[in-house]
């Protein structure tokens, strides 16, 4: 191999050392490929990997279930489910990382639950609680279950807060941004996004503060909503739901003593009020054209320095006058109630015939319980215009019935019990109620039947079945498990030929505090509605 090399131009050359360097740059082609193969199949499978990784990163505070029956205990042991229905393990991976943000917000007020239709056993329980995806966009279904029994499926927007909203109220309205004649309304959620938006826009700023539960504010939405649409690209329409108590610093600050309360900003800074609660969306367009401040009220006079029949009472003079007349009817007020204002004439006019008679039955007096405090504490007047009747100084009656000068000399003339109020939706009384109602009781013919309230014992299985002649007619093995009262009287009606819910009236047994379920399966029947009139901050 020496003889076979040679100086050619001065530069030694060599066939085999030739021949070698072709190989070893063979060689590392042939490795780059390989290497270039290797990242290839990493990246796909990284890819492939990624969504299968986060499809494991469930809340544990989501129920993984699969078997029917641990399915069954799930909804007799809890009583506000939500289940998502998947049609394969990953097909629901946007909604579990969703769920498990709500799952820790409504920790201990509602359950989610997460059911793979894909594998064995999950397909087993879909078929049999009657759960086709086949059809569904994403293949993935969201039901709500109360009481153990269906109640809707969620159609609501798939976000946190919509979610949240529903899981507390699953018979509540939709949220206002919900609405999609509301999308011109900015809809603020935090007091930092006020604060930005105060900041940063430089339009003129006209802020809706409310409460999801004031009638008012209910009222006024639609035709502010239309008002932001008209004016859009001129001015901002705003909404901020300020009645839980982390804005309270906020409310303060504006002054926010009632919802809604309109507050009008230009450049960040606050000028004034709007205050026209009566108002179409054409007038709040033509005032933020020309946004002056409310015009200042006249001082309204009080009530007892006018020349009024009444006697009006204070805490000093109370338990006197009583001792005096041994019948009376005393109306508590407070100056700026509405519904006191449209009644003192009444009252006025039936105290010009009671007050004054030489035979009359009894006399009519009044308290202004936001100044007599003591008073009104020991009665526990809690709302106004709240009427009592008192015979020999003894709290007898309250009158929630009597709003009219005919009513009110009626009443005097022949004093009786009232009879057992309405439902009245809205508020949060409902929430505090410990009982519920499970349904109607009627026999196959009969024309009558009752609506029971039932309270669970502790420890006791819930009894879910809907209709029943009595809870004694029930099983043994149920009967402990209610204390019910017969709460309603539910006649056919006639001019309905079926005999279902719908096809029933009800009417008031005896006085009671209803509760939200009641009032749910009353507008059933009735098709009766009523909402808050109250909208105090």
């Amino acid at each position: 191999s020496v003889a076979a090399c040679s100086r050619i131009r001065g530069k030694p050359e060599c066939a085999c050392a030739s021949r070698r360097g072709n190989g070893i740059m063979a060689s590392w082609r042939s490795y780059g490929r390989r290497m270039r193969g290797a990242k290839m199949f990493t990246l796909v499978f990284l890819v492939w990997l990624l969504p299968v990784l986060e499809a494991v990163k469930v809340s544990p505070l989501i129920e993984k279930v699969s078997d029917h029956k641990d399915f069954k205990k799930l909804l007799r042991t809890r009583t506000n489910v939500l289940v998502l229905y998947t049609k394969t393990a990953t097909s629901g991976d946007s909604h579990l990382k969703l769920l498990s943000d709500v799952a820790q917000t409504v920790k201990g007020q509602g359950t989610i639950a997460w059911v793979n239709c894909g594998d064995s056993e999950g397909r087993k329980l879909c078929k049999k609680v009657k759960v086709d995806l086949s059809s569904k966009r994403g293949g993935a279904e969201l039901l709500h279950y109360k009481d153990g029994t269906f109640h809707t499926e969620y159609n609501r927007p798939a976000t946190s807060k919509s979610m949240v909203a529903f899981l507390k109220d699953p018979s509540g309205p939709p949220l206002w941004e919900e609405n999609p004649e509301a999308k011109d309304v900015v809809h603020i959620e935090t007091e930092k996004d006020f604060r930005k938006l105060l900041k940063k826009d430089e339009r003129p700023v006209l802020m809706m503060f409310y409460a999801p539960w004031c009638g008012v504010c209910k009222r006024m939405q639609p035709i502010f909503q239309q008002a932001a649409t008209e004016t859009k690209g001129k001015y901002v329409l705003a909404g901020m739901n300020v009645h839980p108590a982390e804005f309270d610093g906020l409310k303060q600050e504006y002054n926010v003593k009632g919802y809604p309360t309109f507050c009008y900003f230009e450049k960040g800074k606050f000028l004034h009020h709007y205050e026209n609660y009566g108002a179409t969306a054409k007038d709040i367009a033509d005032w933020m054209k020309n946004p002056q401040p409310p015009q200042p009220k006249t001082p309204e006079v009080p009530w007892s320095e006018t020349d009024s029949p009444v006697f009006h009472l204070s805490d000093e003079s109370f338990d006197s006058f009583l001792e005096e007349h041994p019948a009376a009817l005393v109306m508590f007020y407070a100056p700026w109630c509405g519904h006191c204002k449209k009644m003192k004439p009444e009252y006025d006019e039936a105290a010009e015939i009671l007050n004054k008679g030489a035979d009359s039955p009894g006399v009519l007096a009044a308290v202004d319980a936001t100044v007599h405090k003591a008073v009104g504490d020991r009665f526990k007047i809690s709302g106004f215009p709240t009427l009592k009747y008192f015979e020999k100084g003894e709290d007898k009656y309250t009158l929630p019935q009597l709003r009219n000068k005919d009513k009110i000399i009626e009443f005097m003339h022949n004093p009786q019990a009232p009879p057992p109020p309405e439902p009245v939706l809205g508020g949060q009384a409902f929430q505090r109620q410990p009982s519920w109602i499970r349904g109607f009781s009627r026999g196959a013919e009969e024309e009558e039947a009752l609506l029971w309230s039932c309270s669970t014992l502790p420890g006791v299985r819930t009894v879910k079945t809907l209709f029943h002649t009595s809870p004694q007619q029930q099983s043994s093995s149920k009967r402990t498990a209610r204390l019910c009262t017969p709460l309603w009287t539910v006649q056919k009606d006639r001019t309905t030929s079926s005999v279902s819910r719908k096809g029933w009236r009800a009417t008031p047994r005896l006085t009671i505090t209803t509760t939200a379920s009641l009032w749910k399966n009353t507008t059933e029947i009735a098709g009766r509605r009523a909402s808050s009139a109250s909208c105090a901050a």
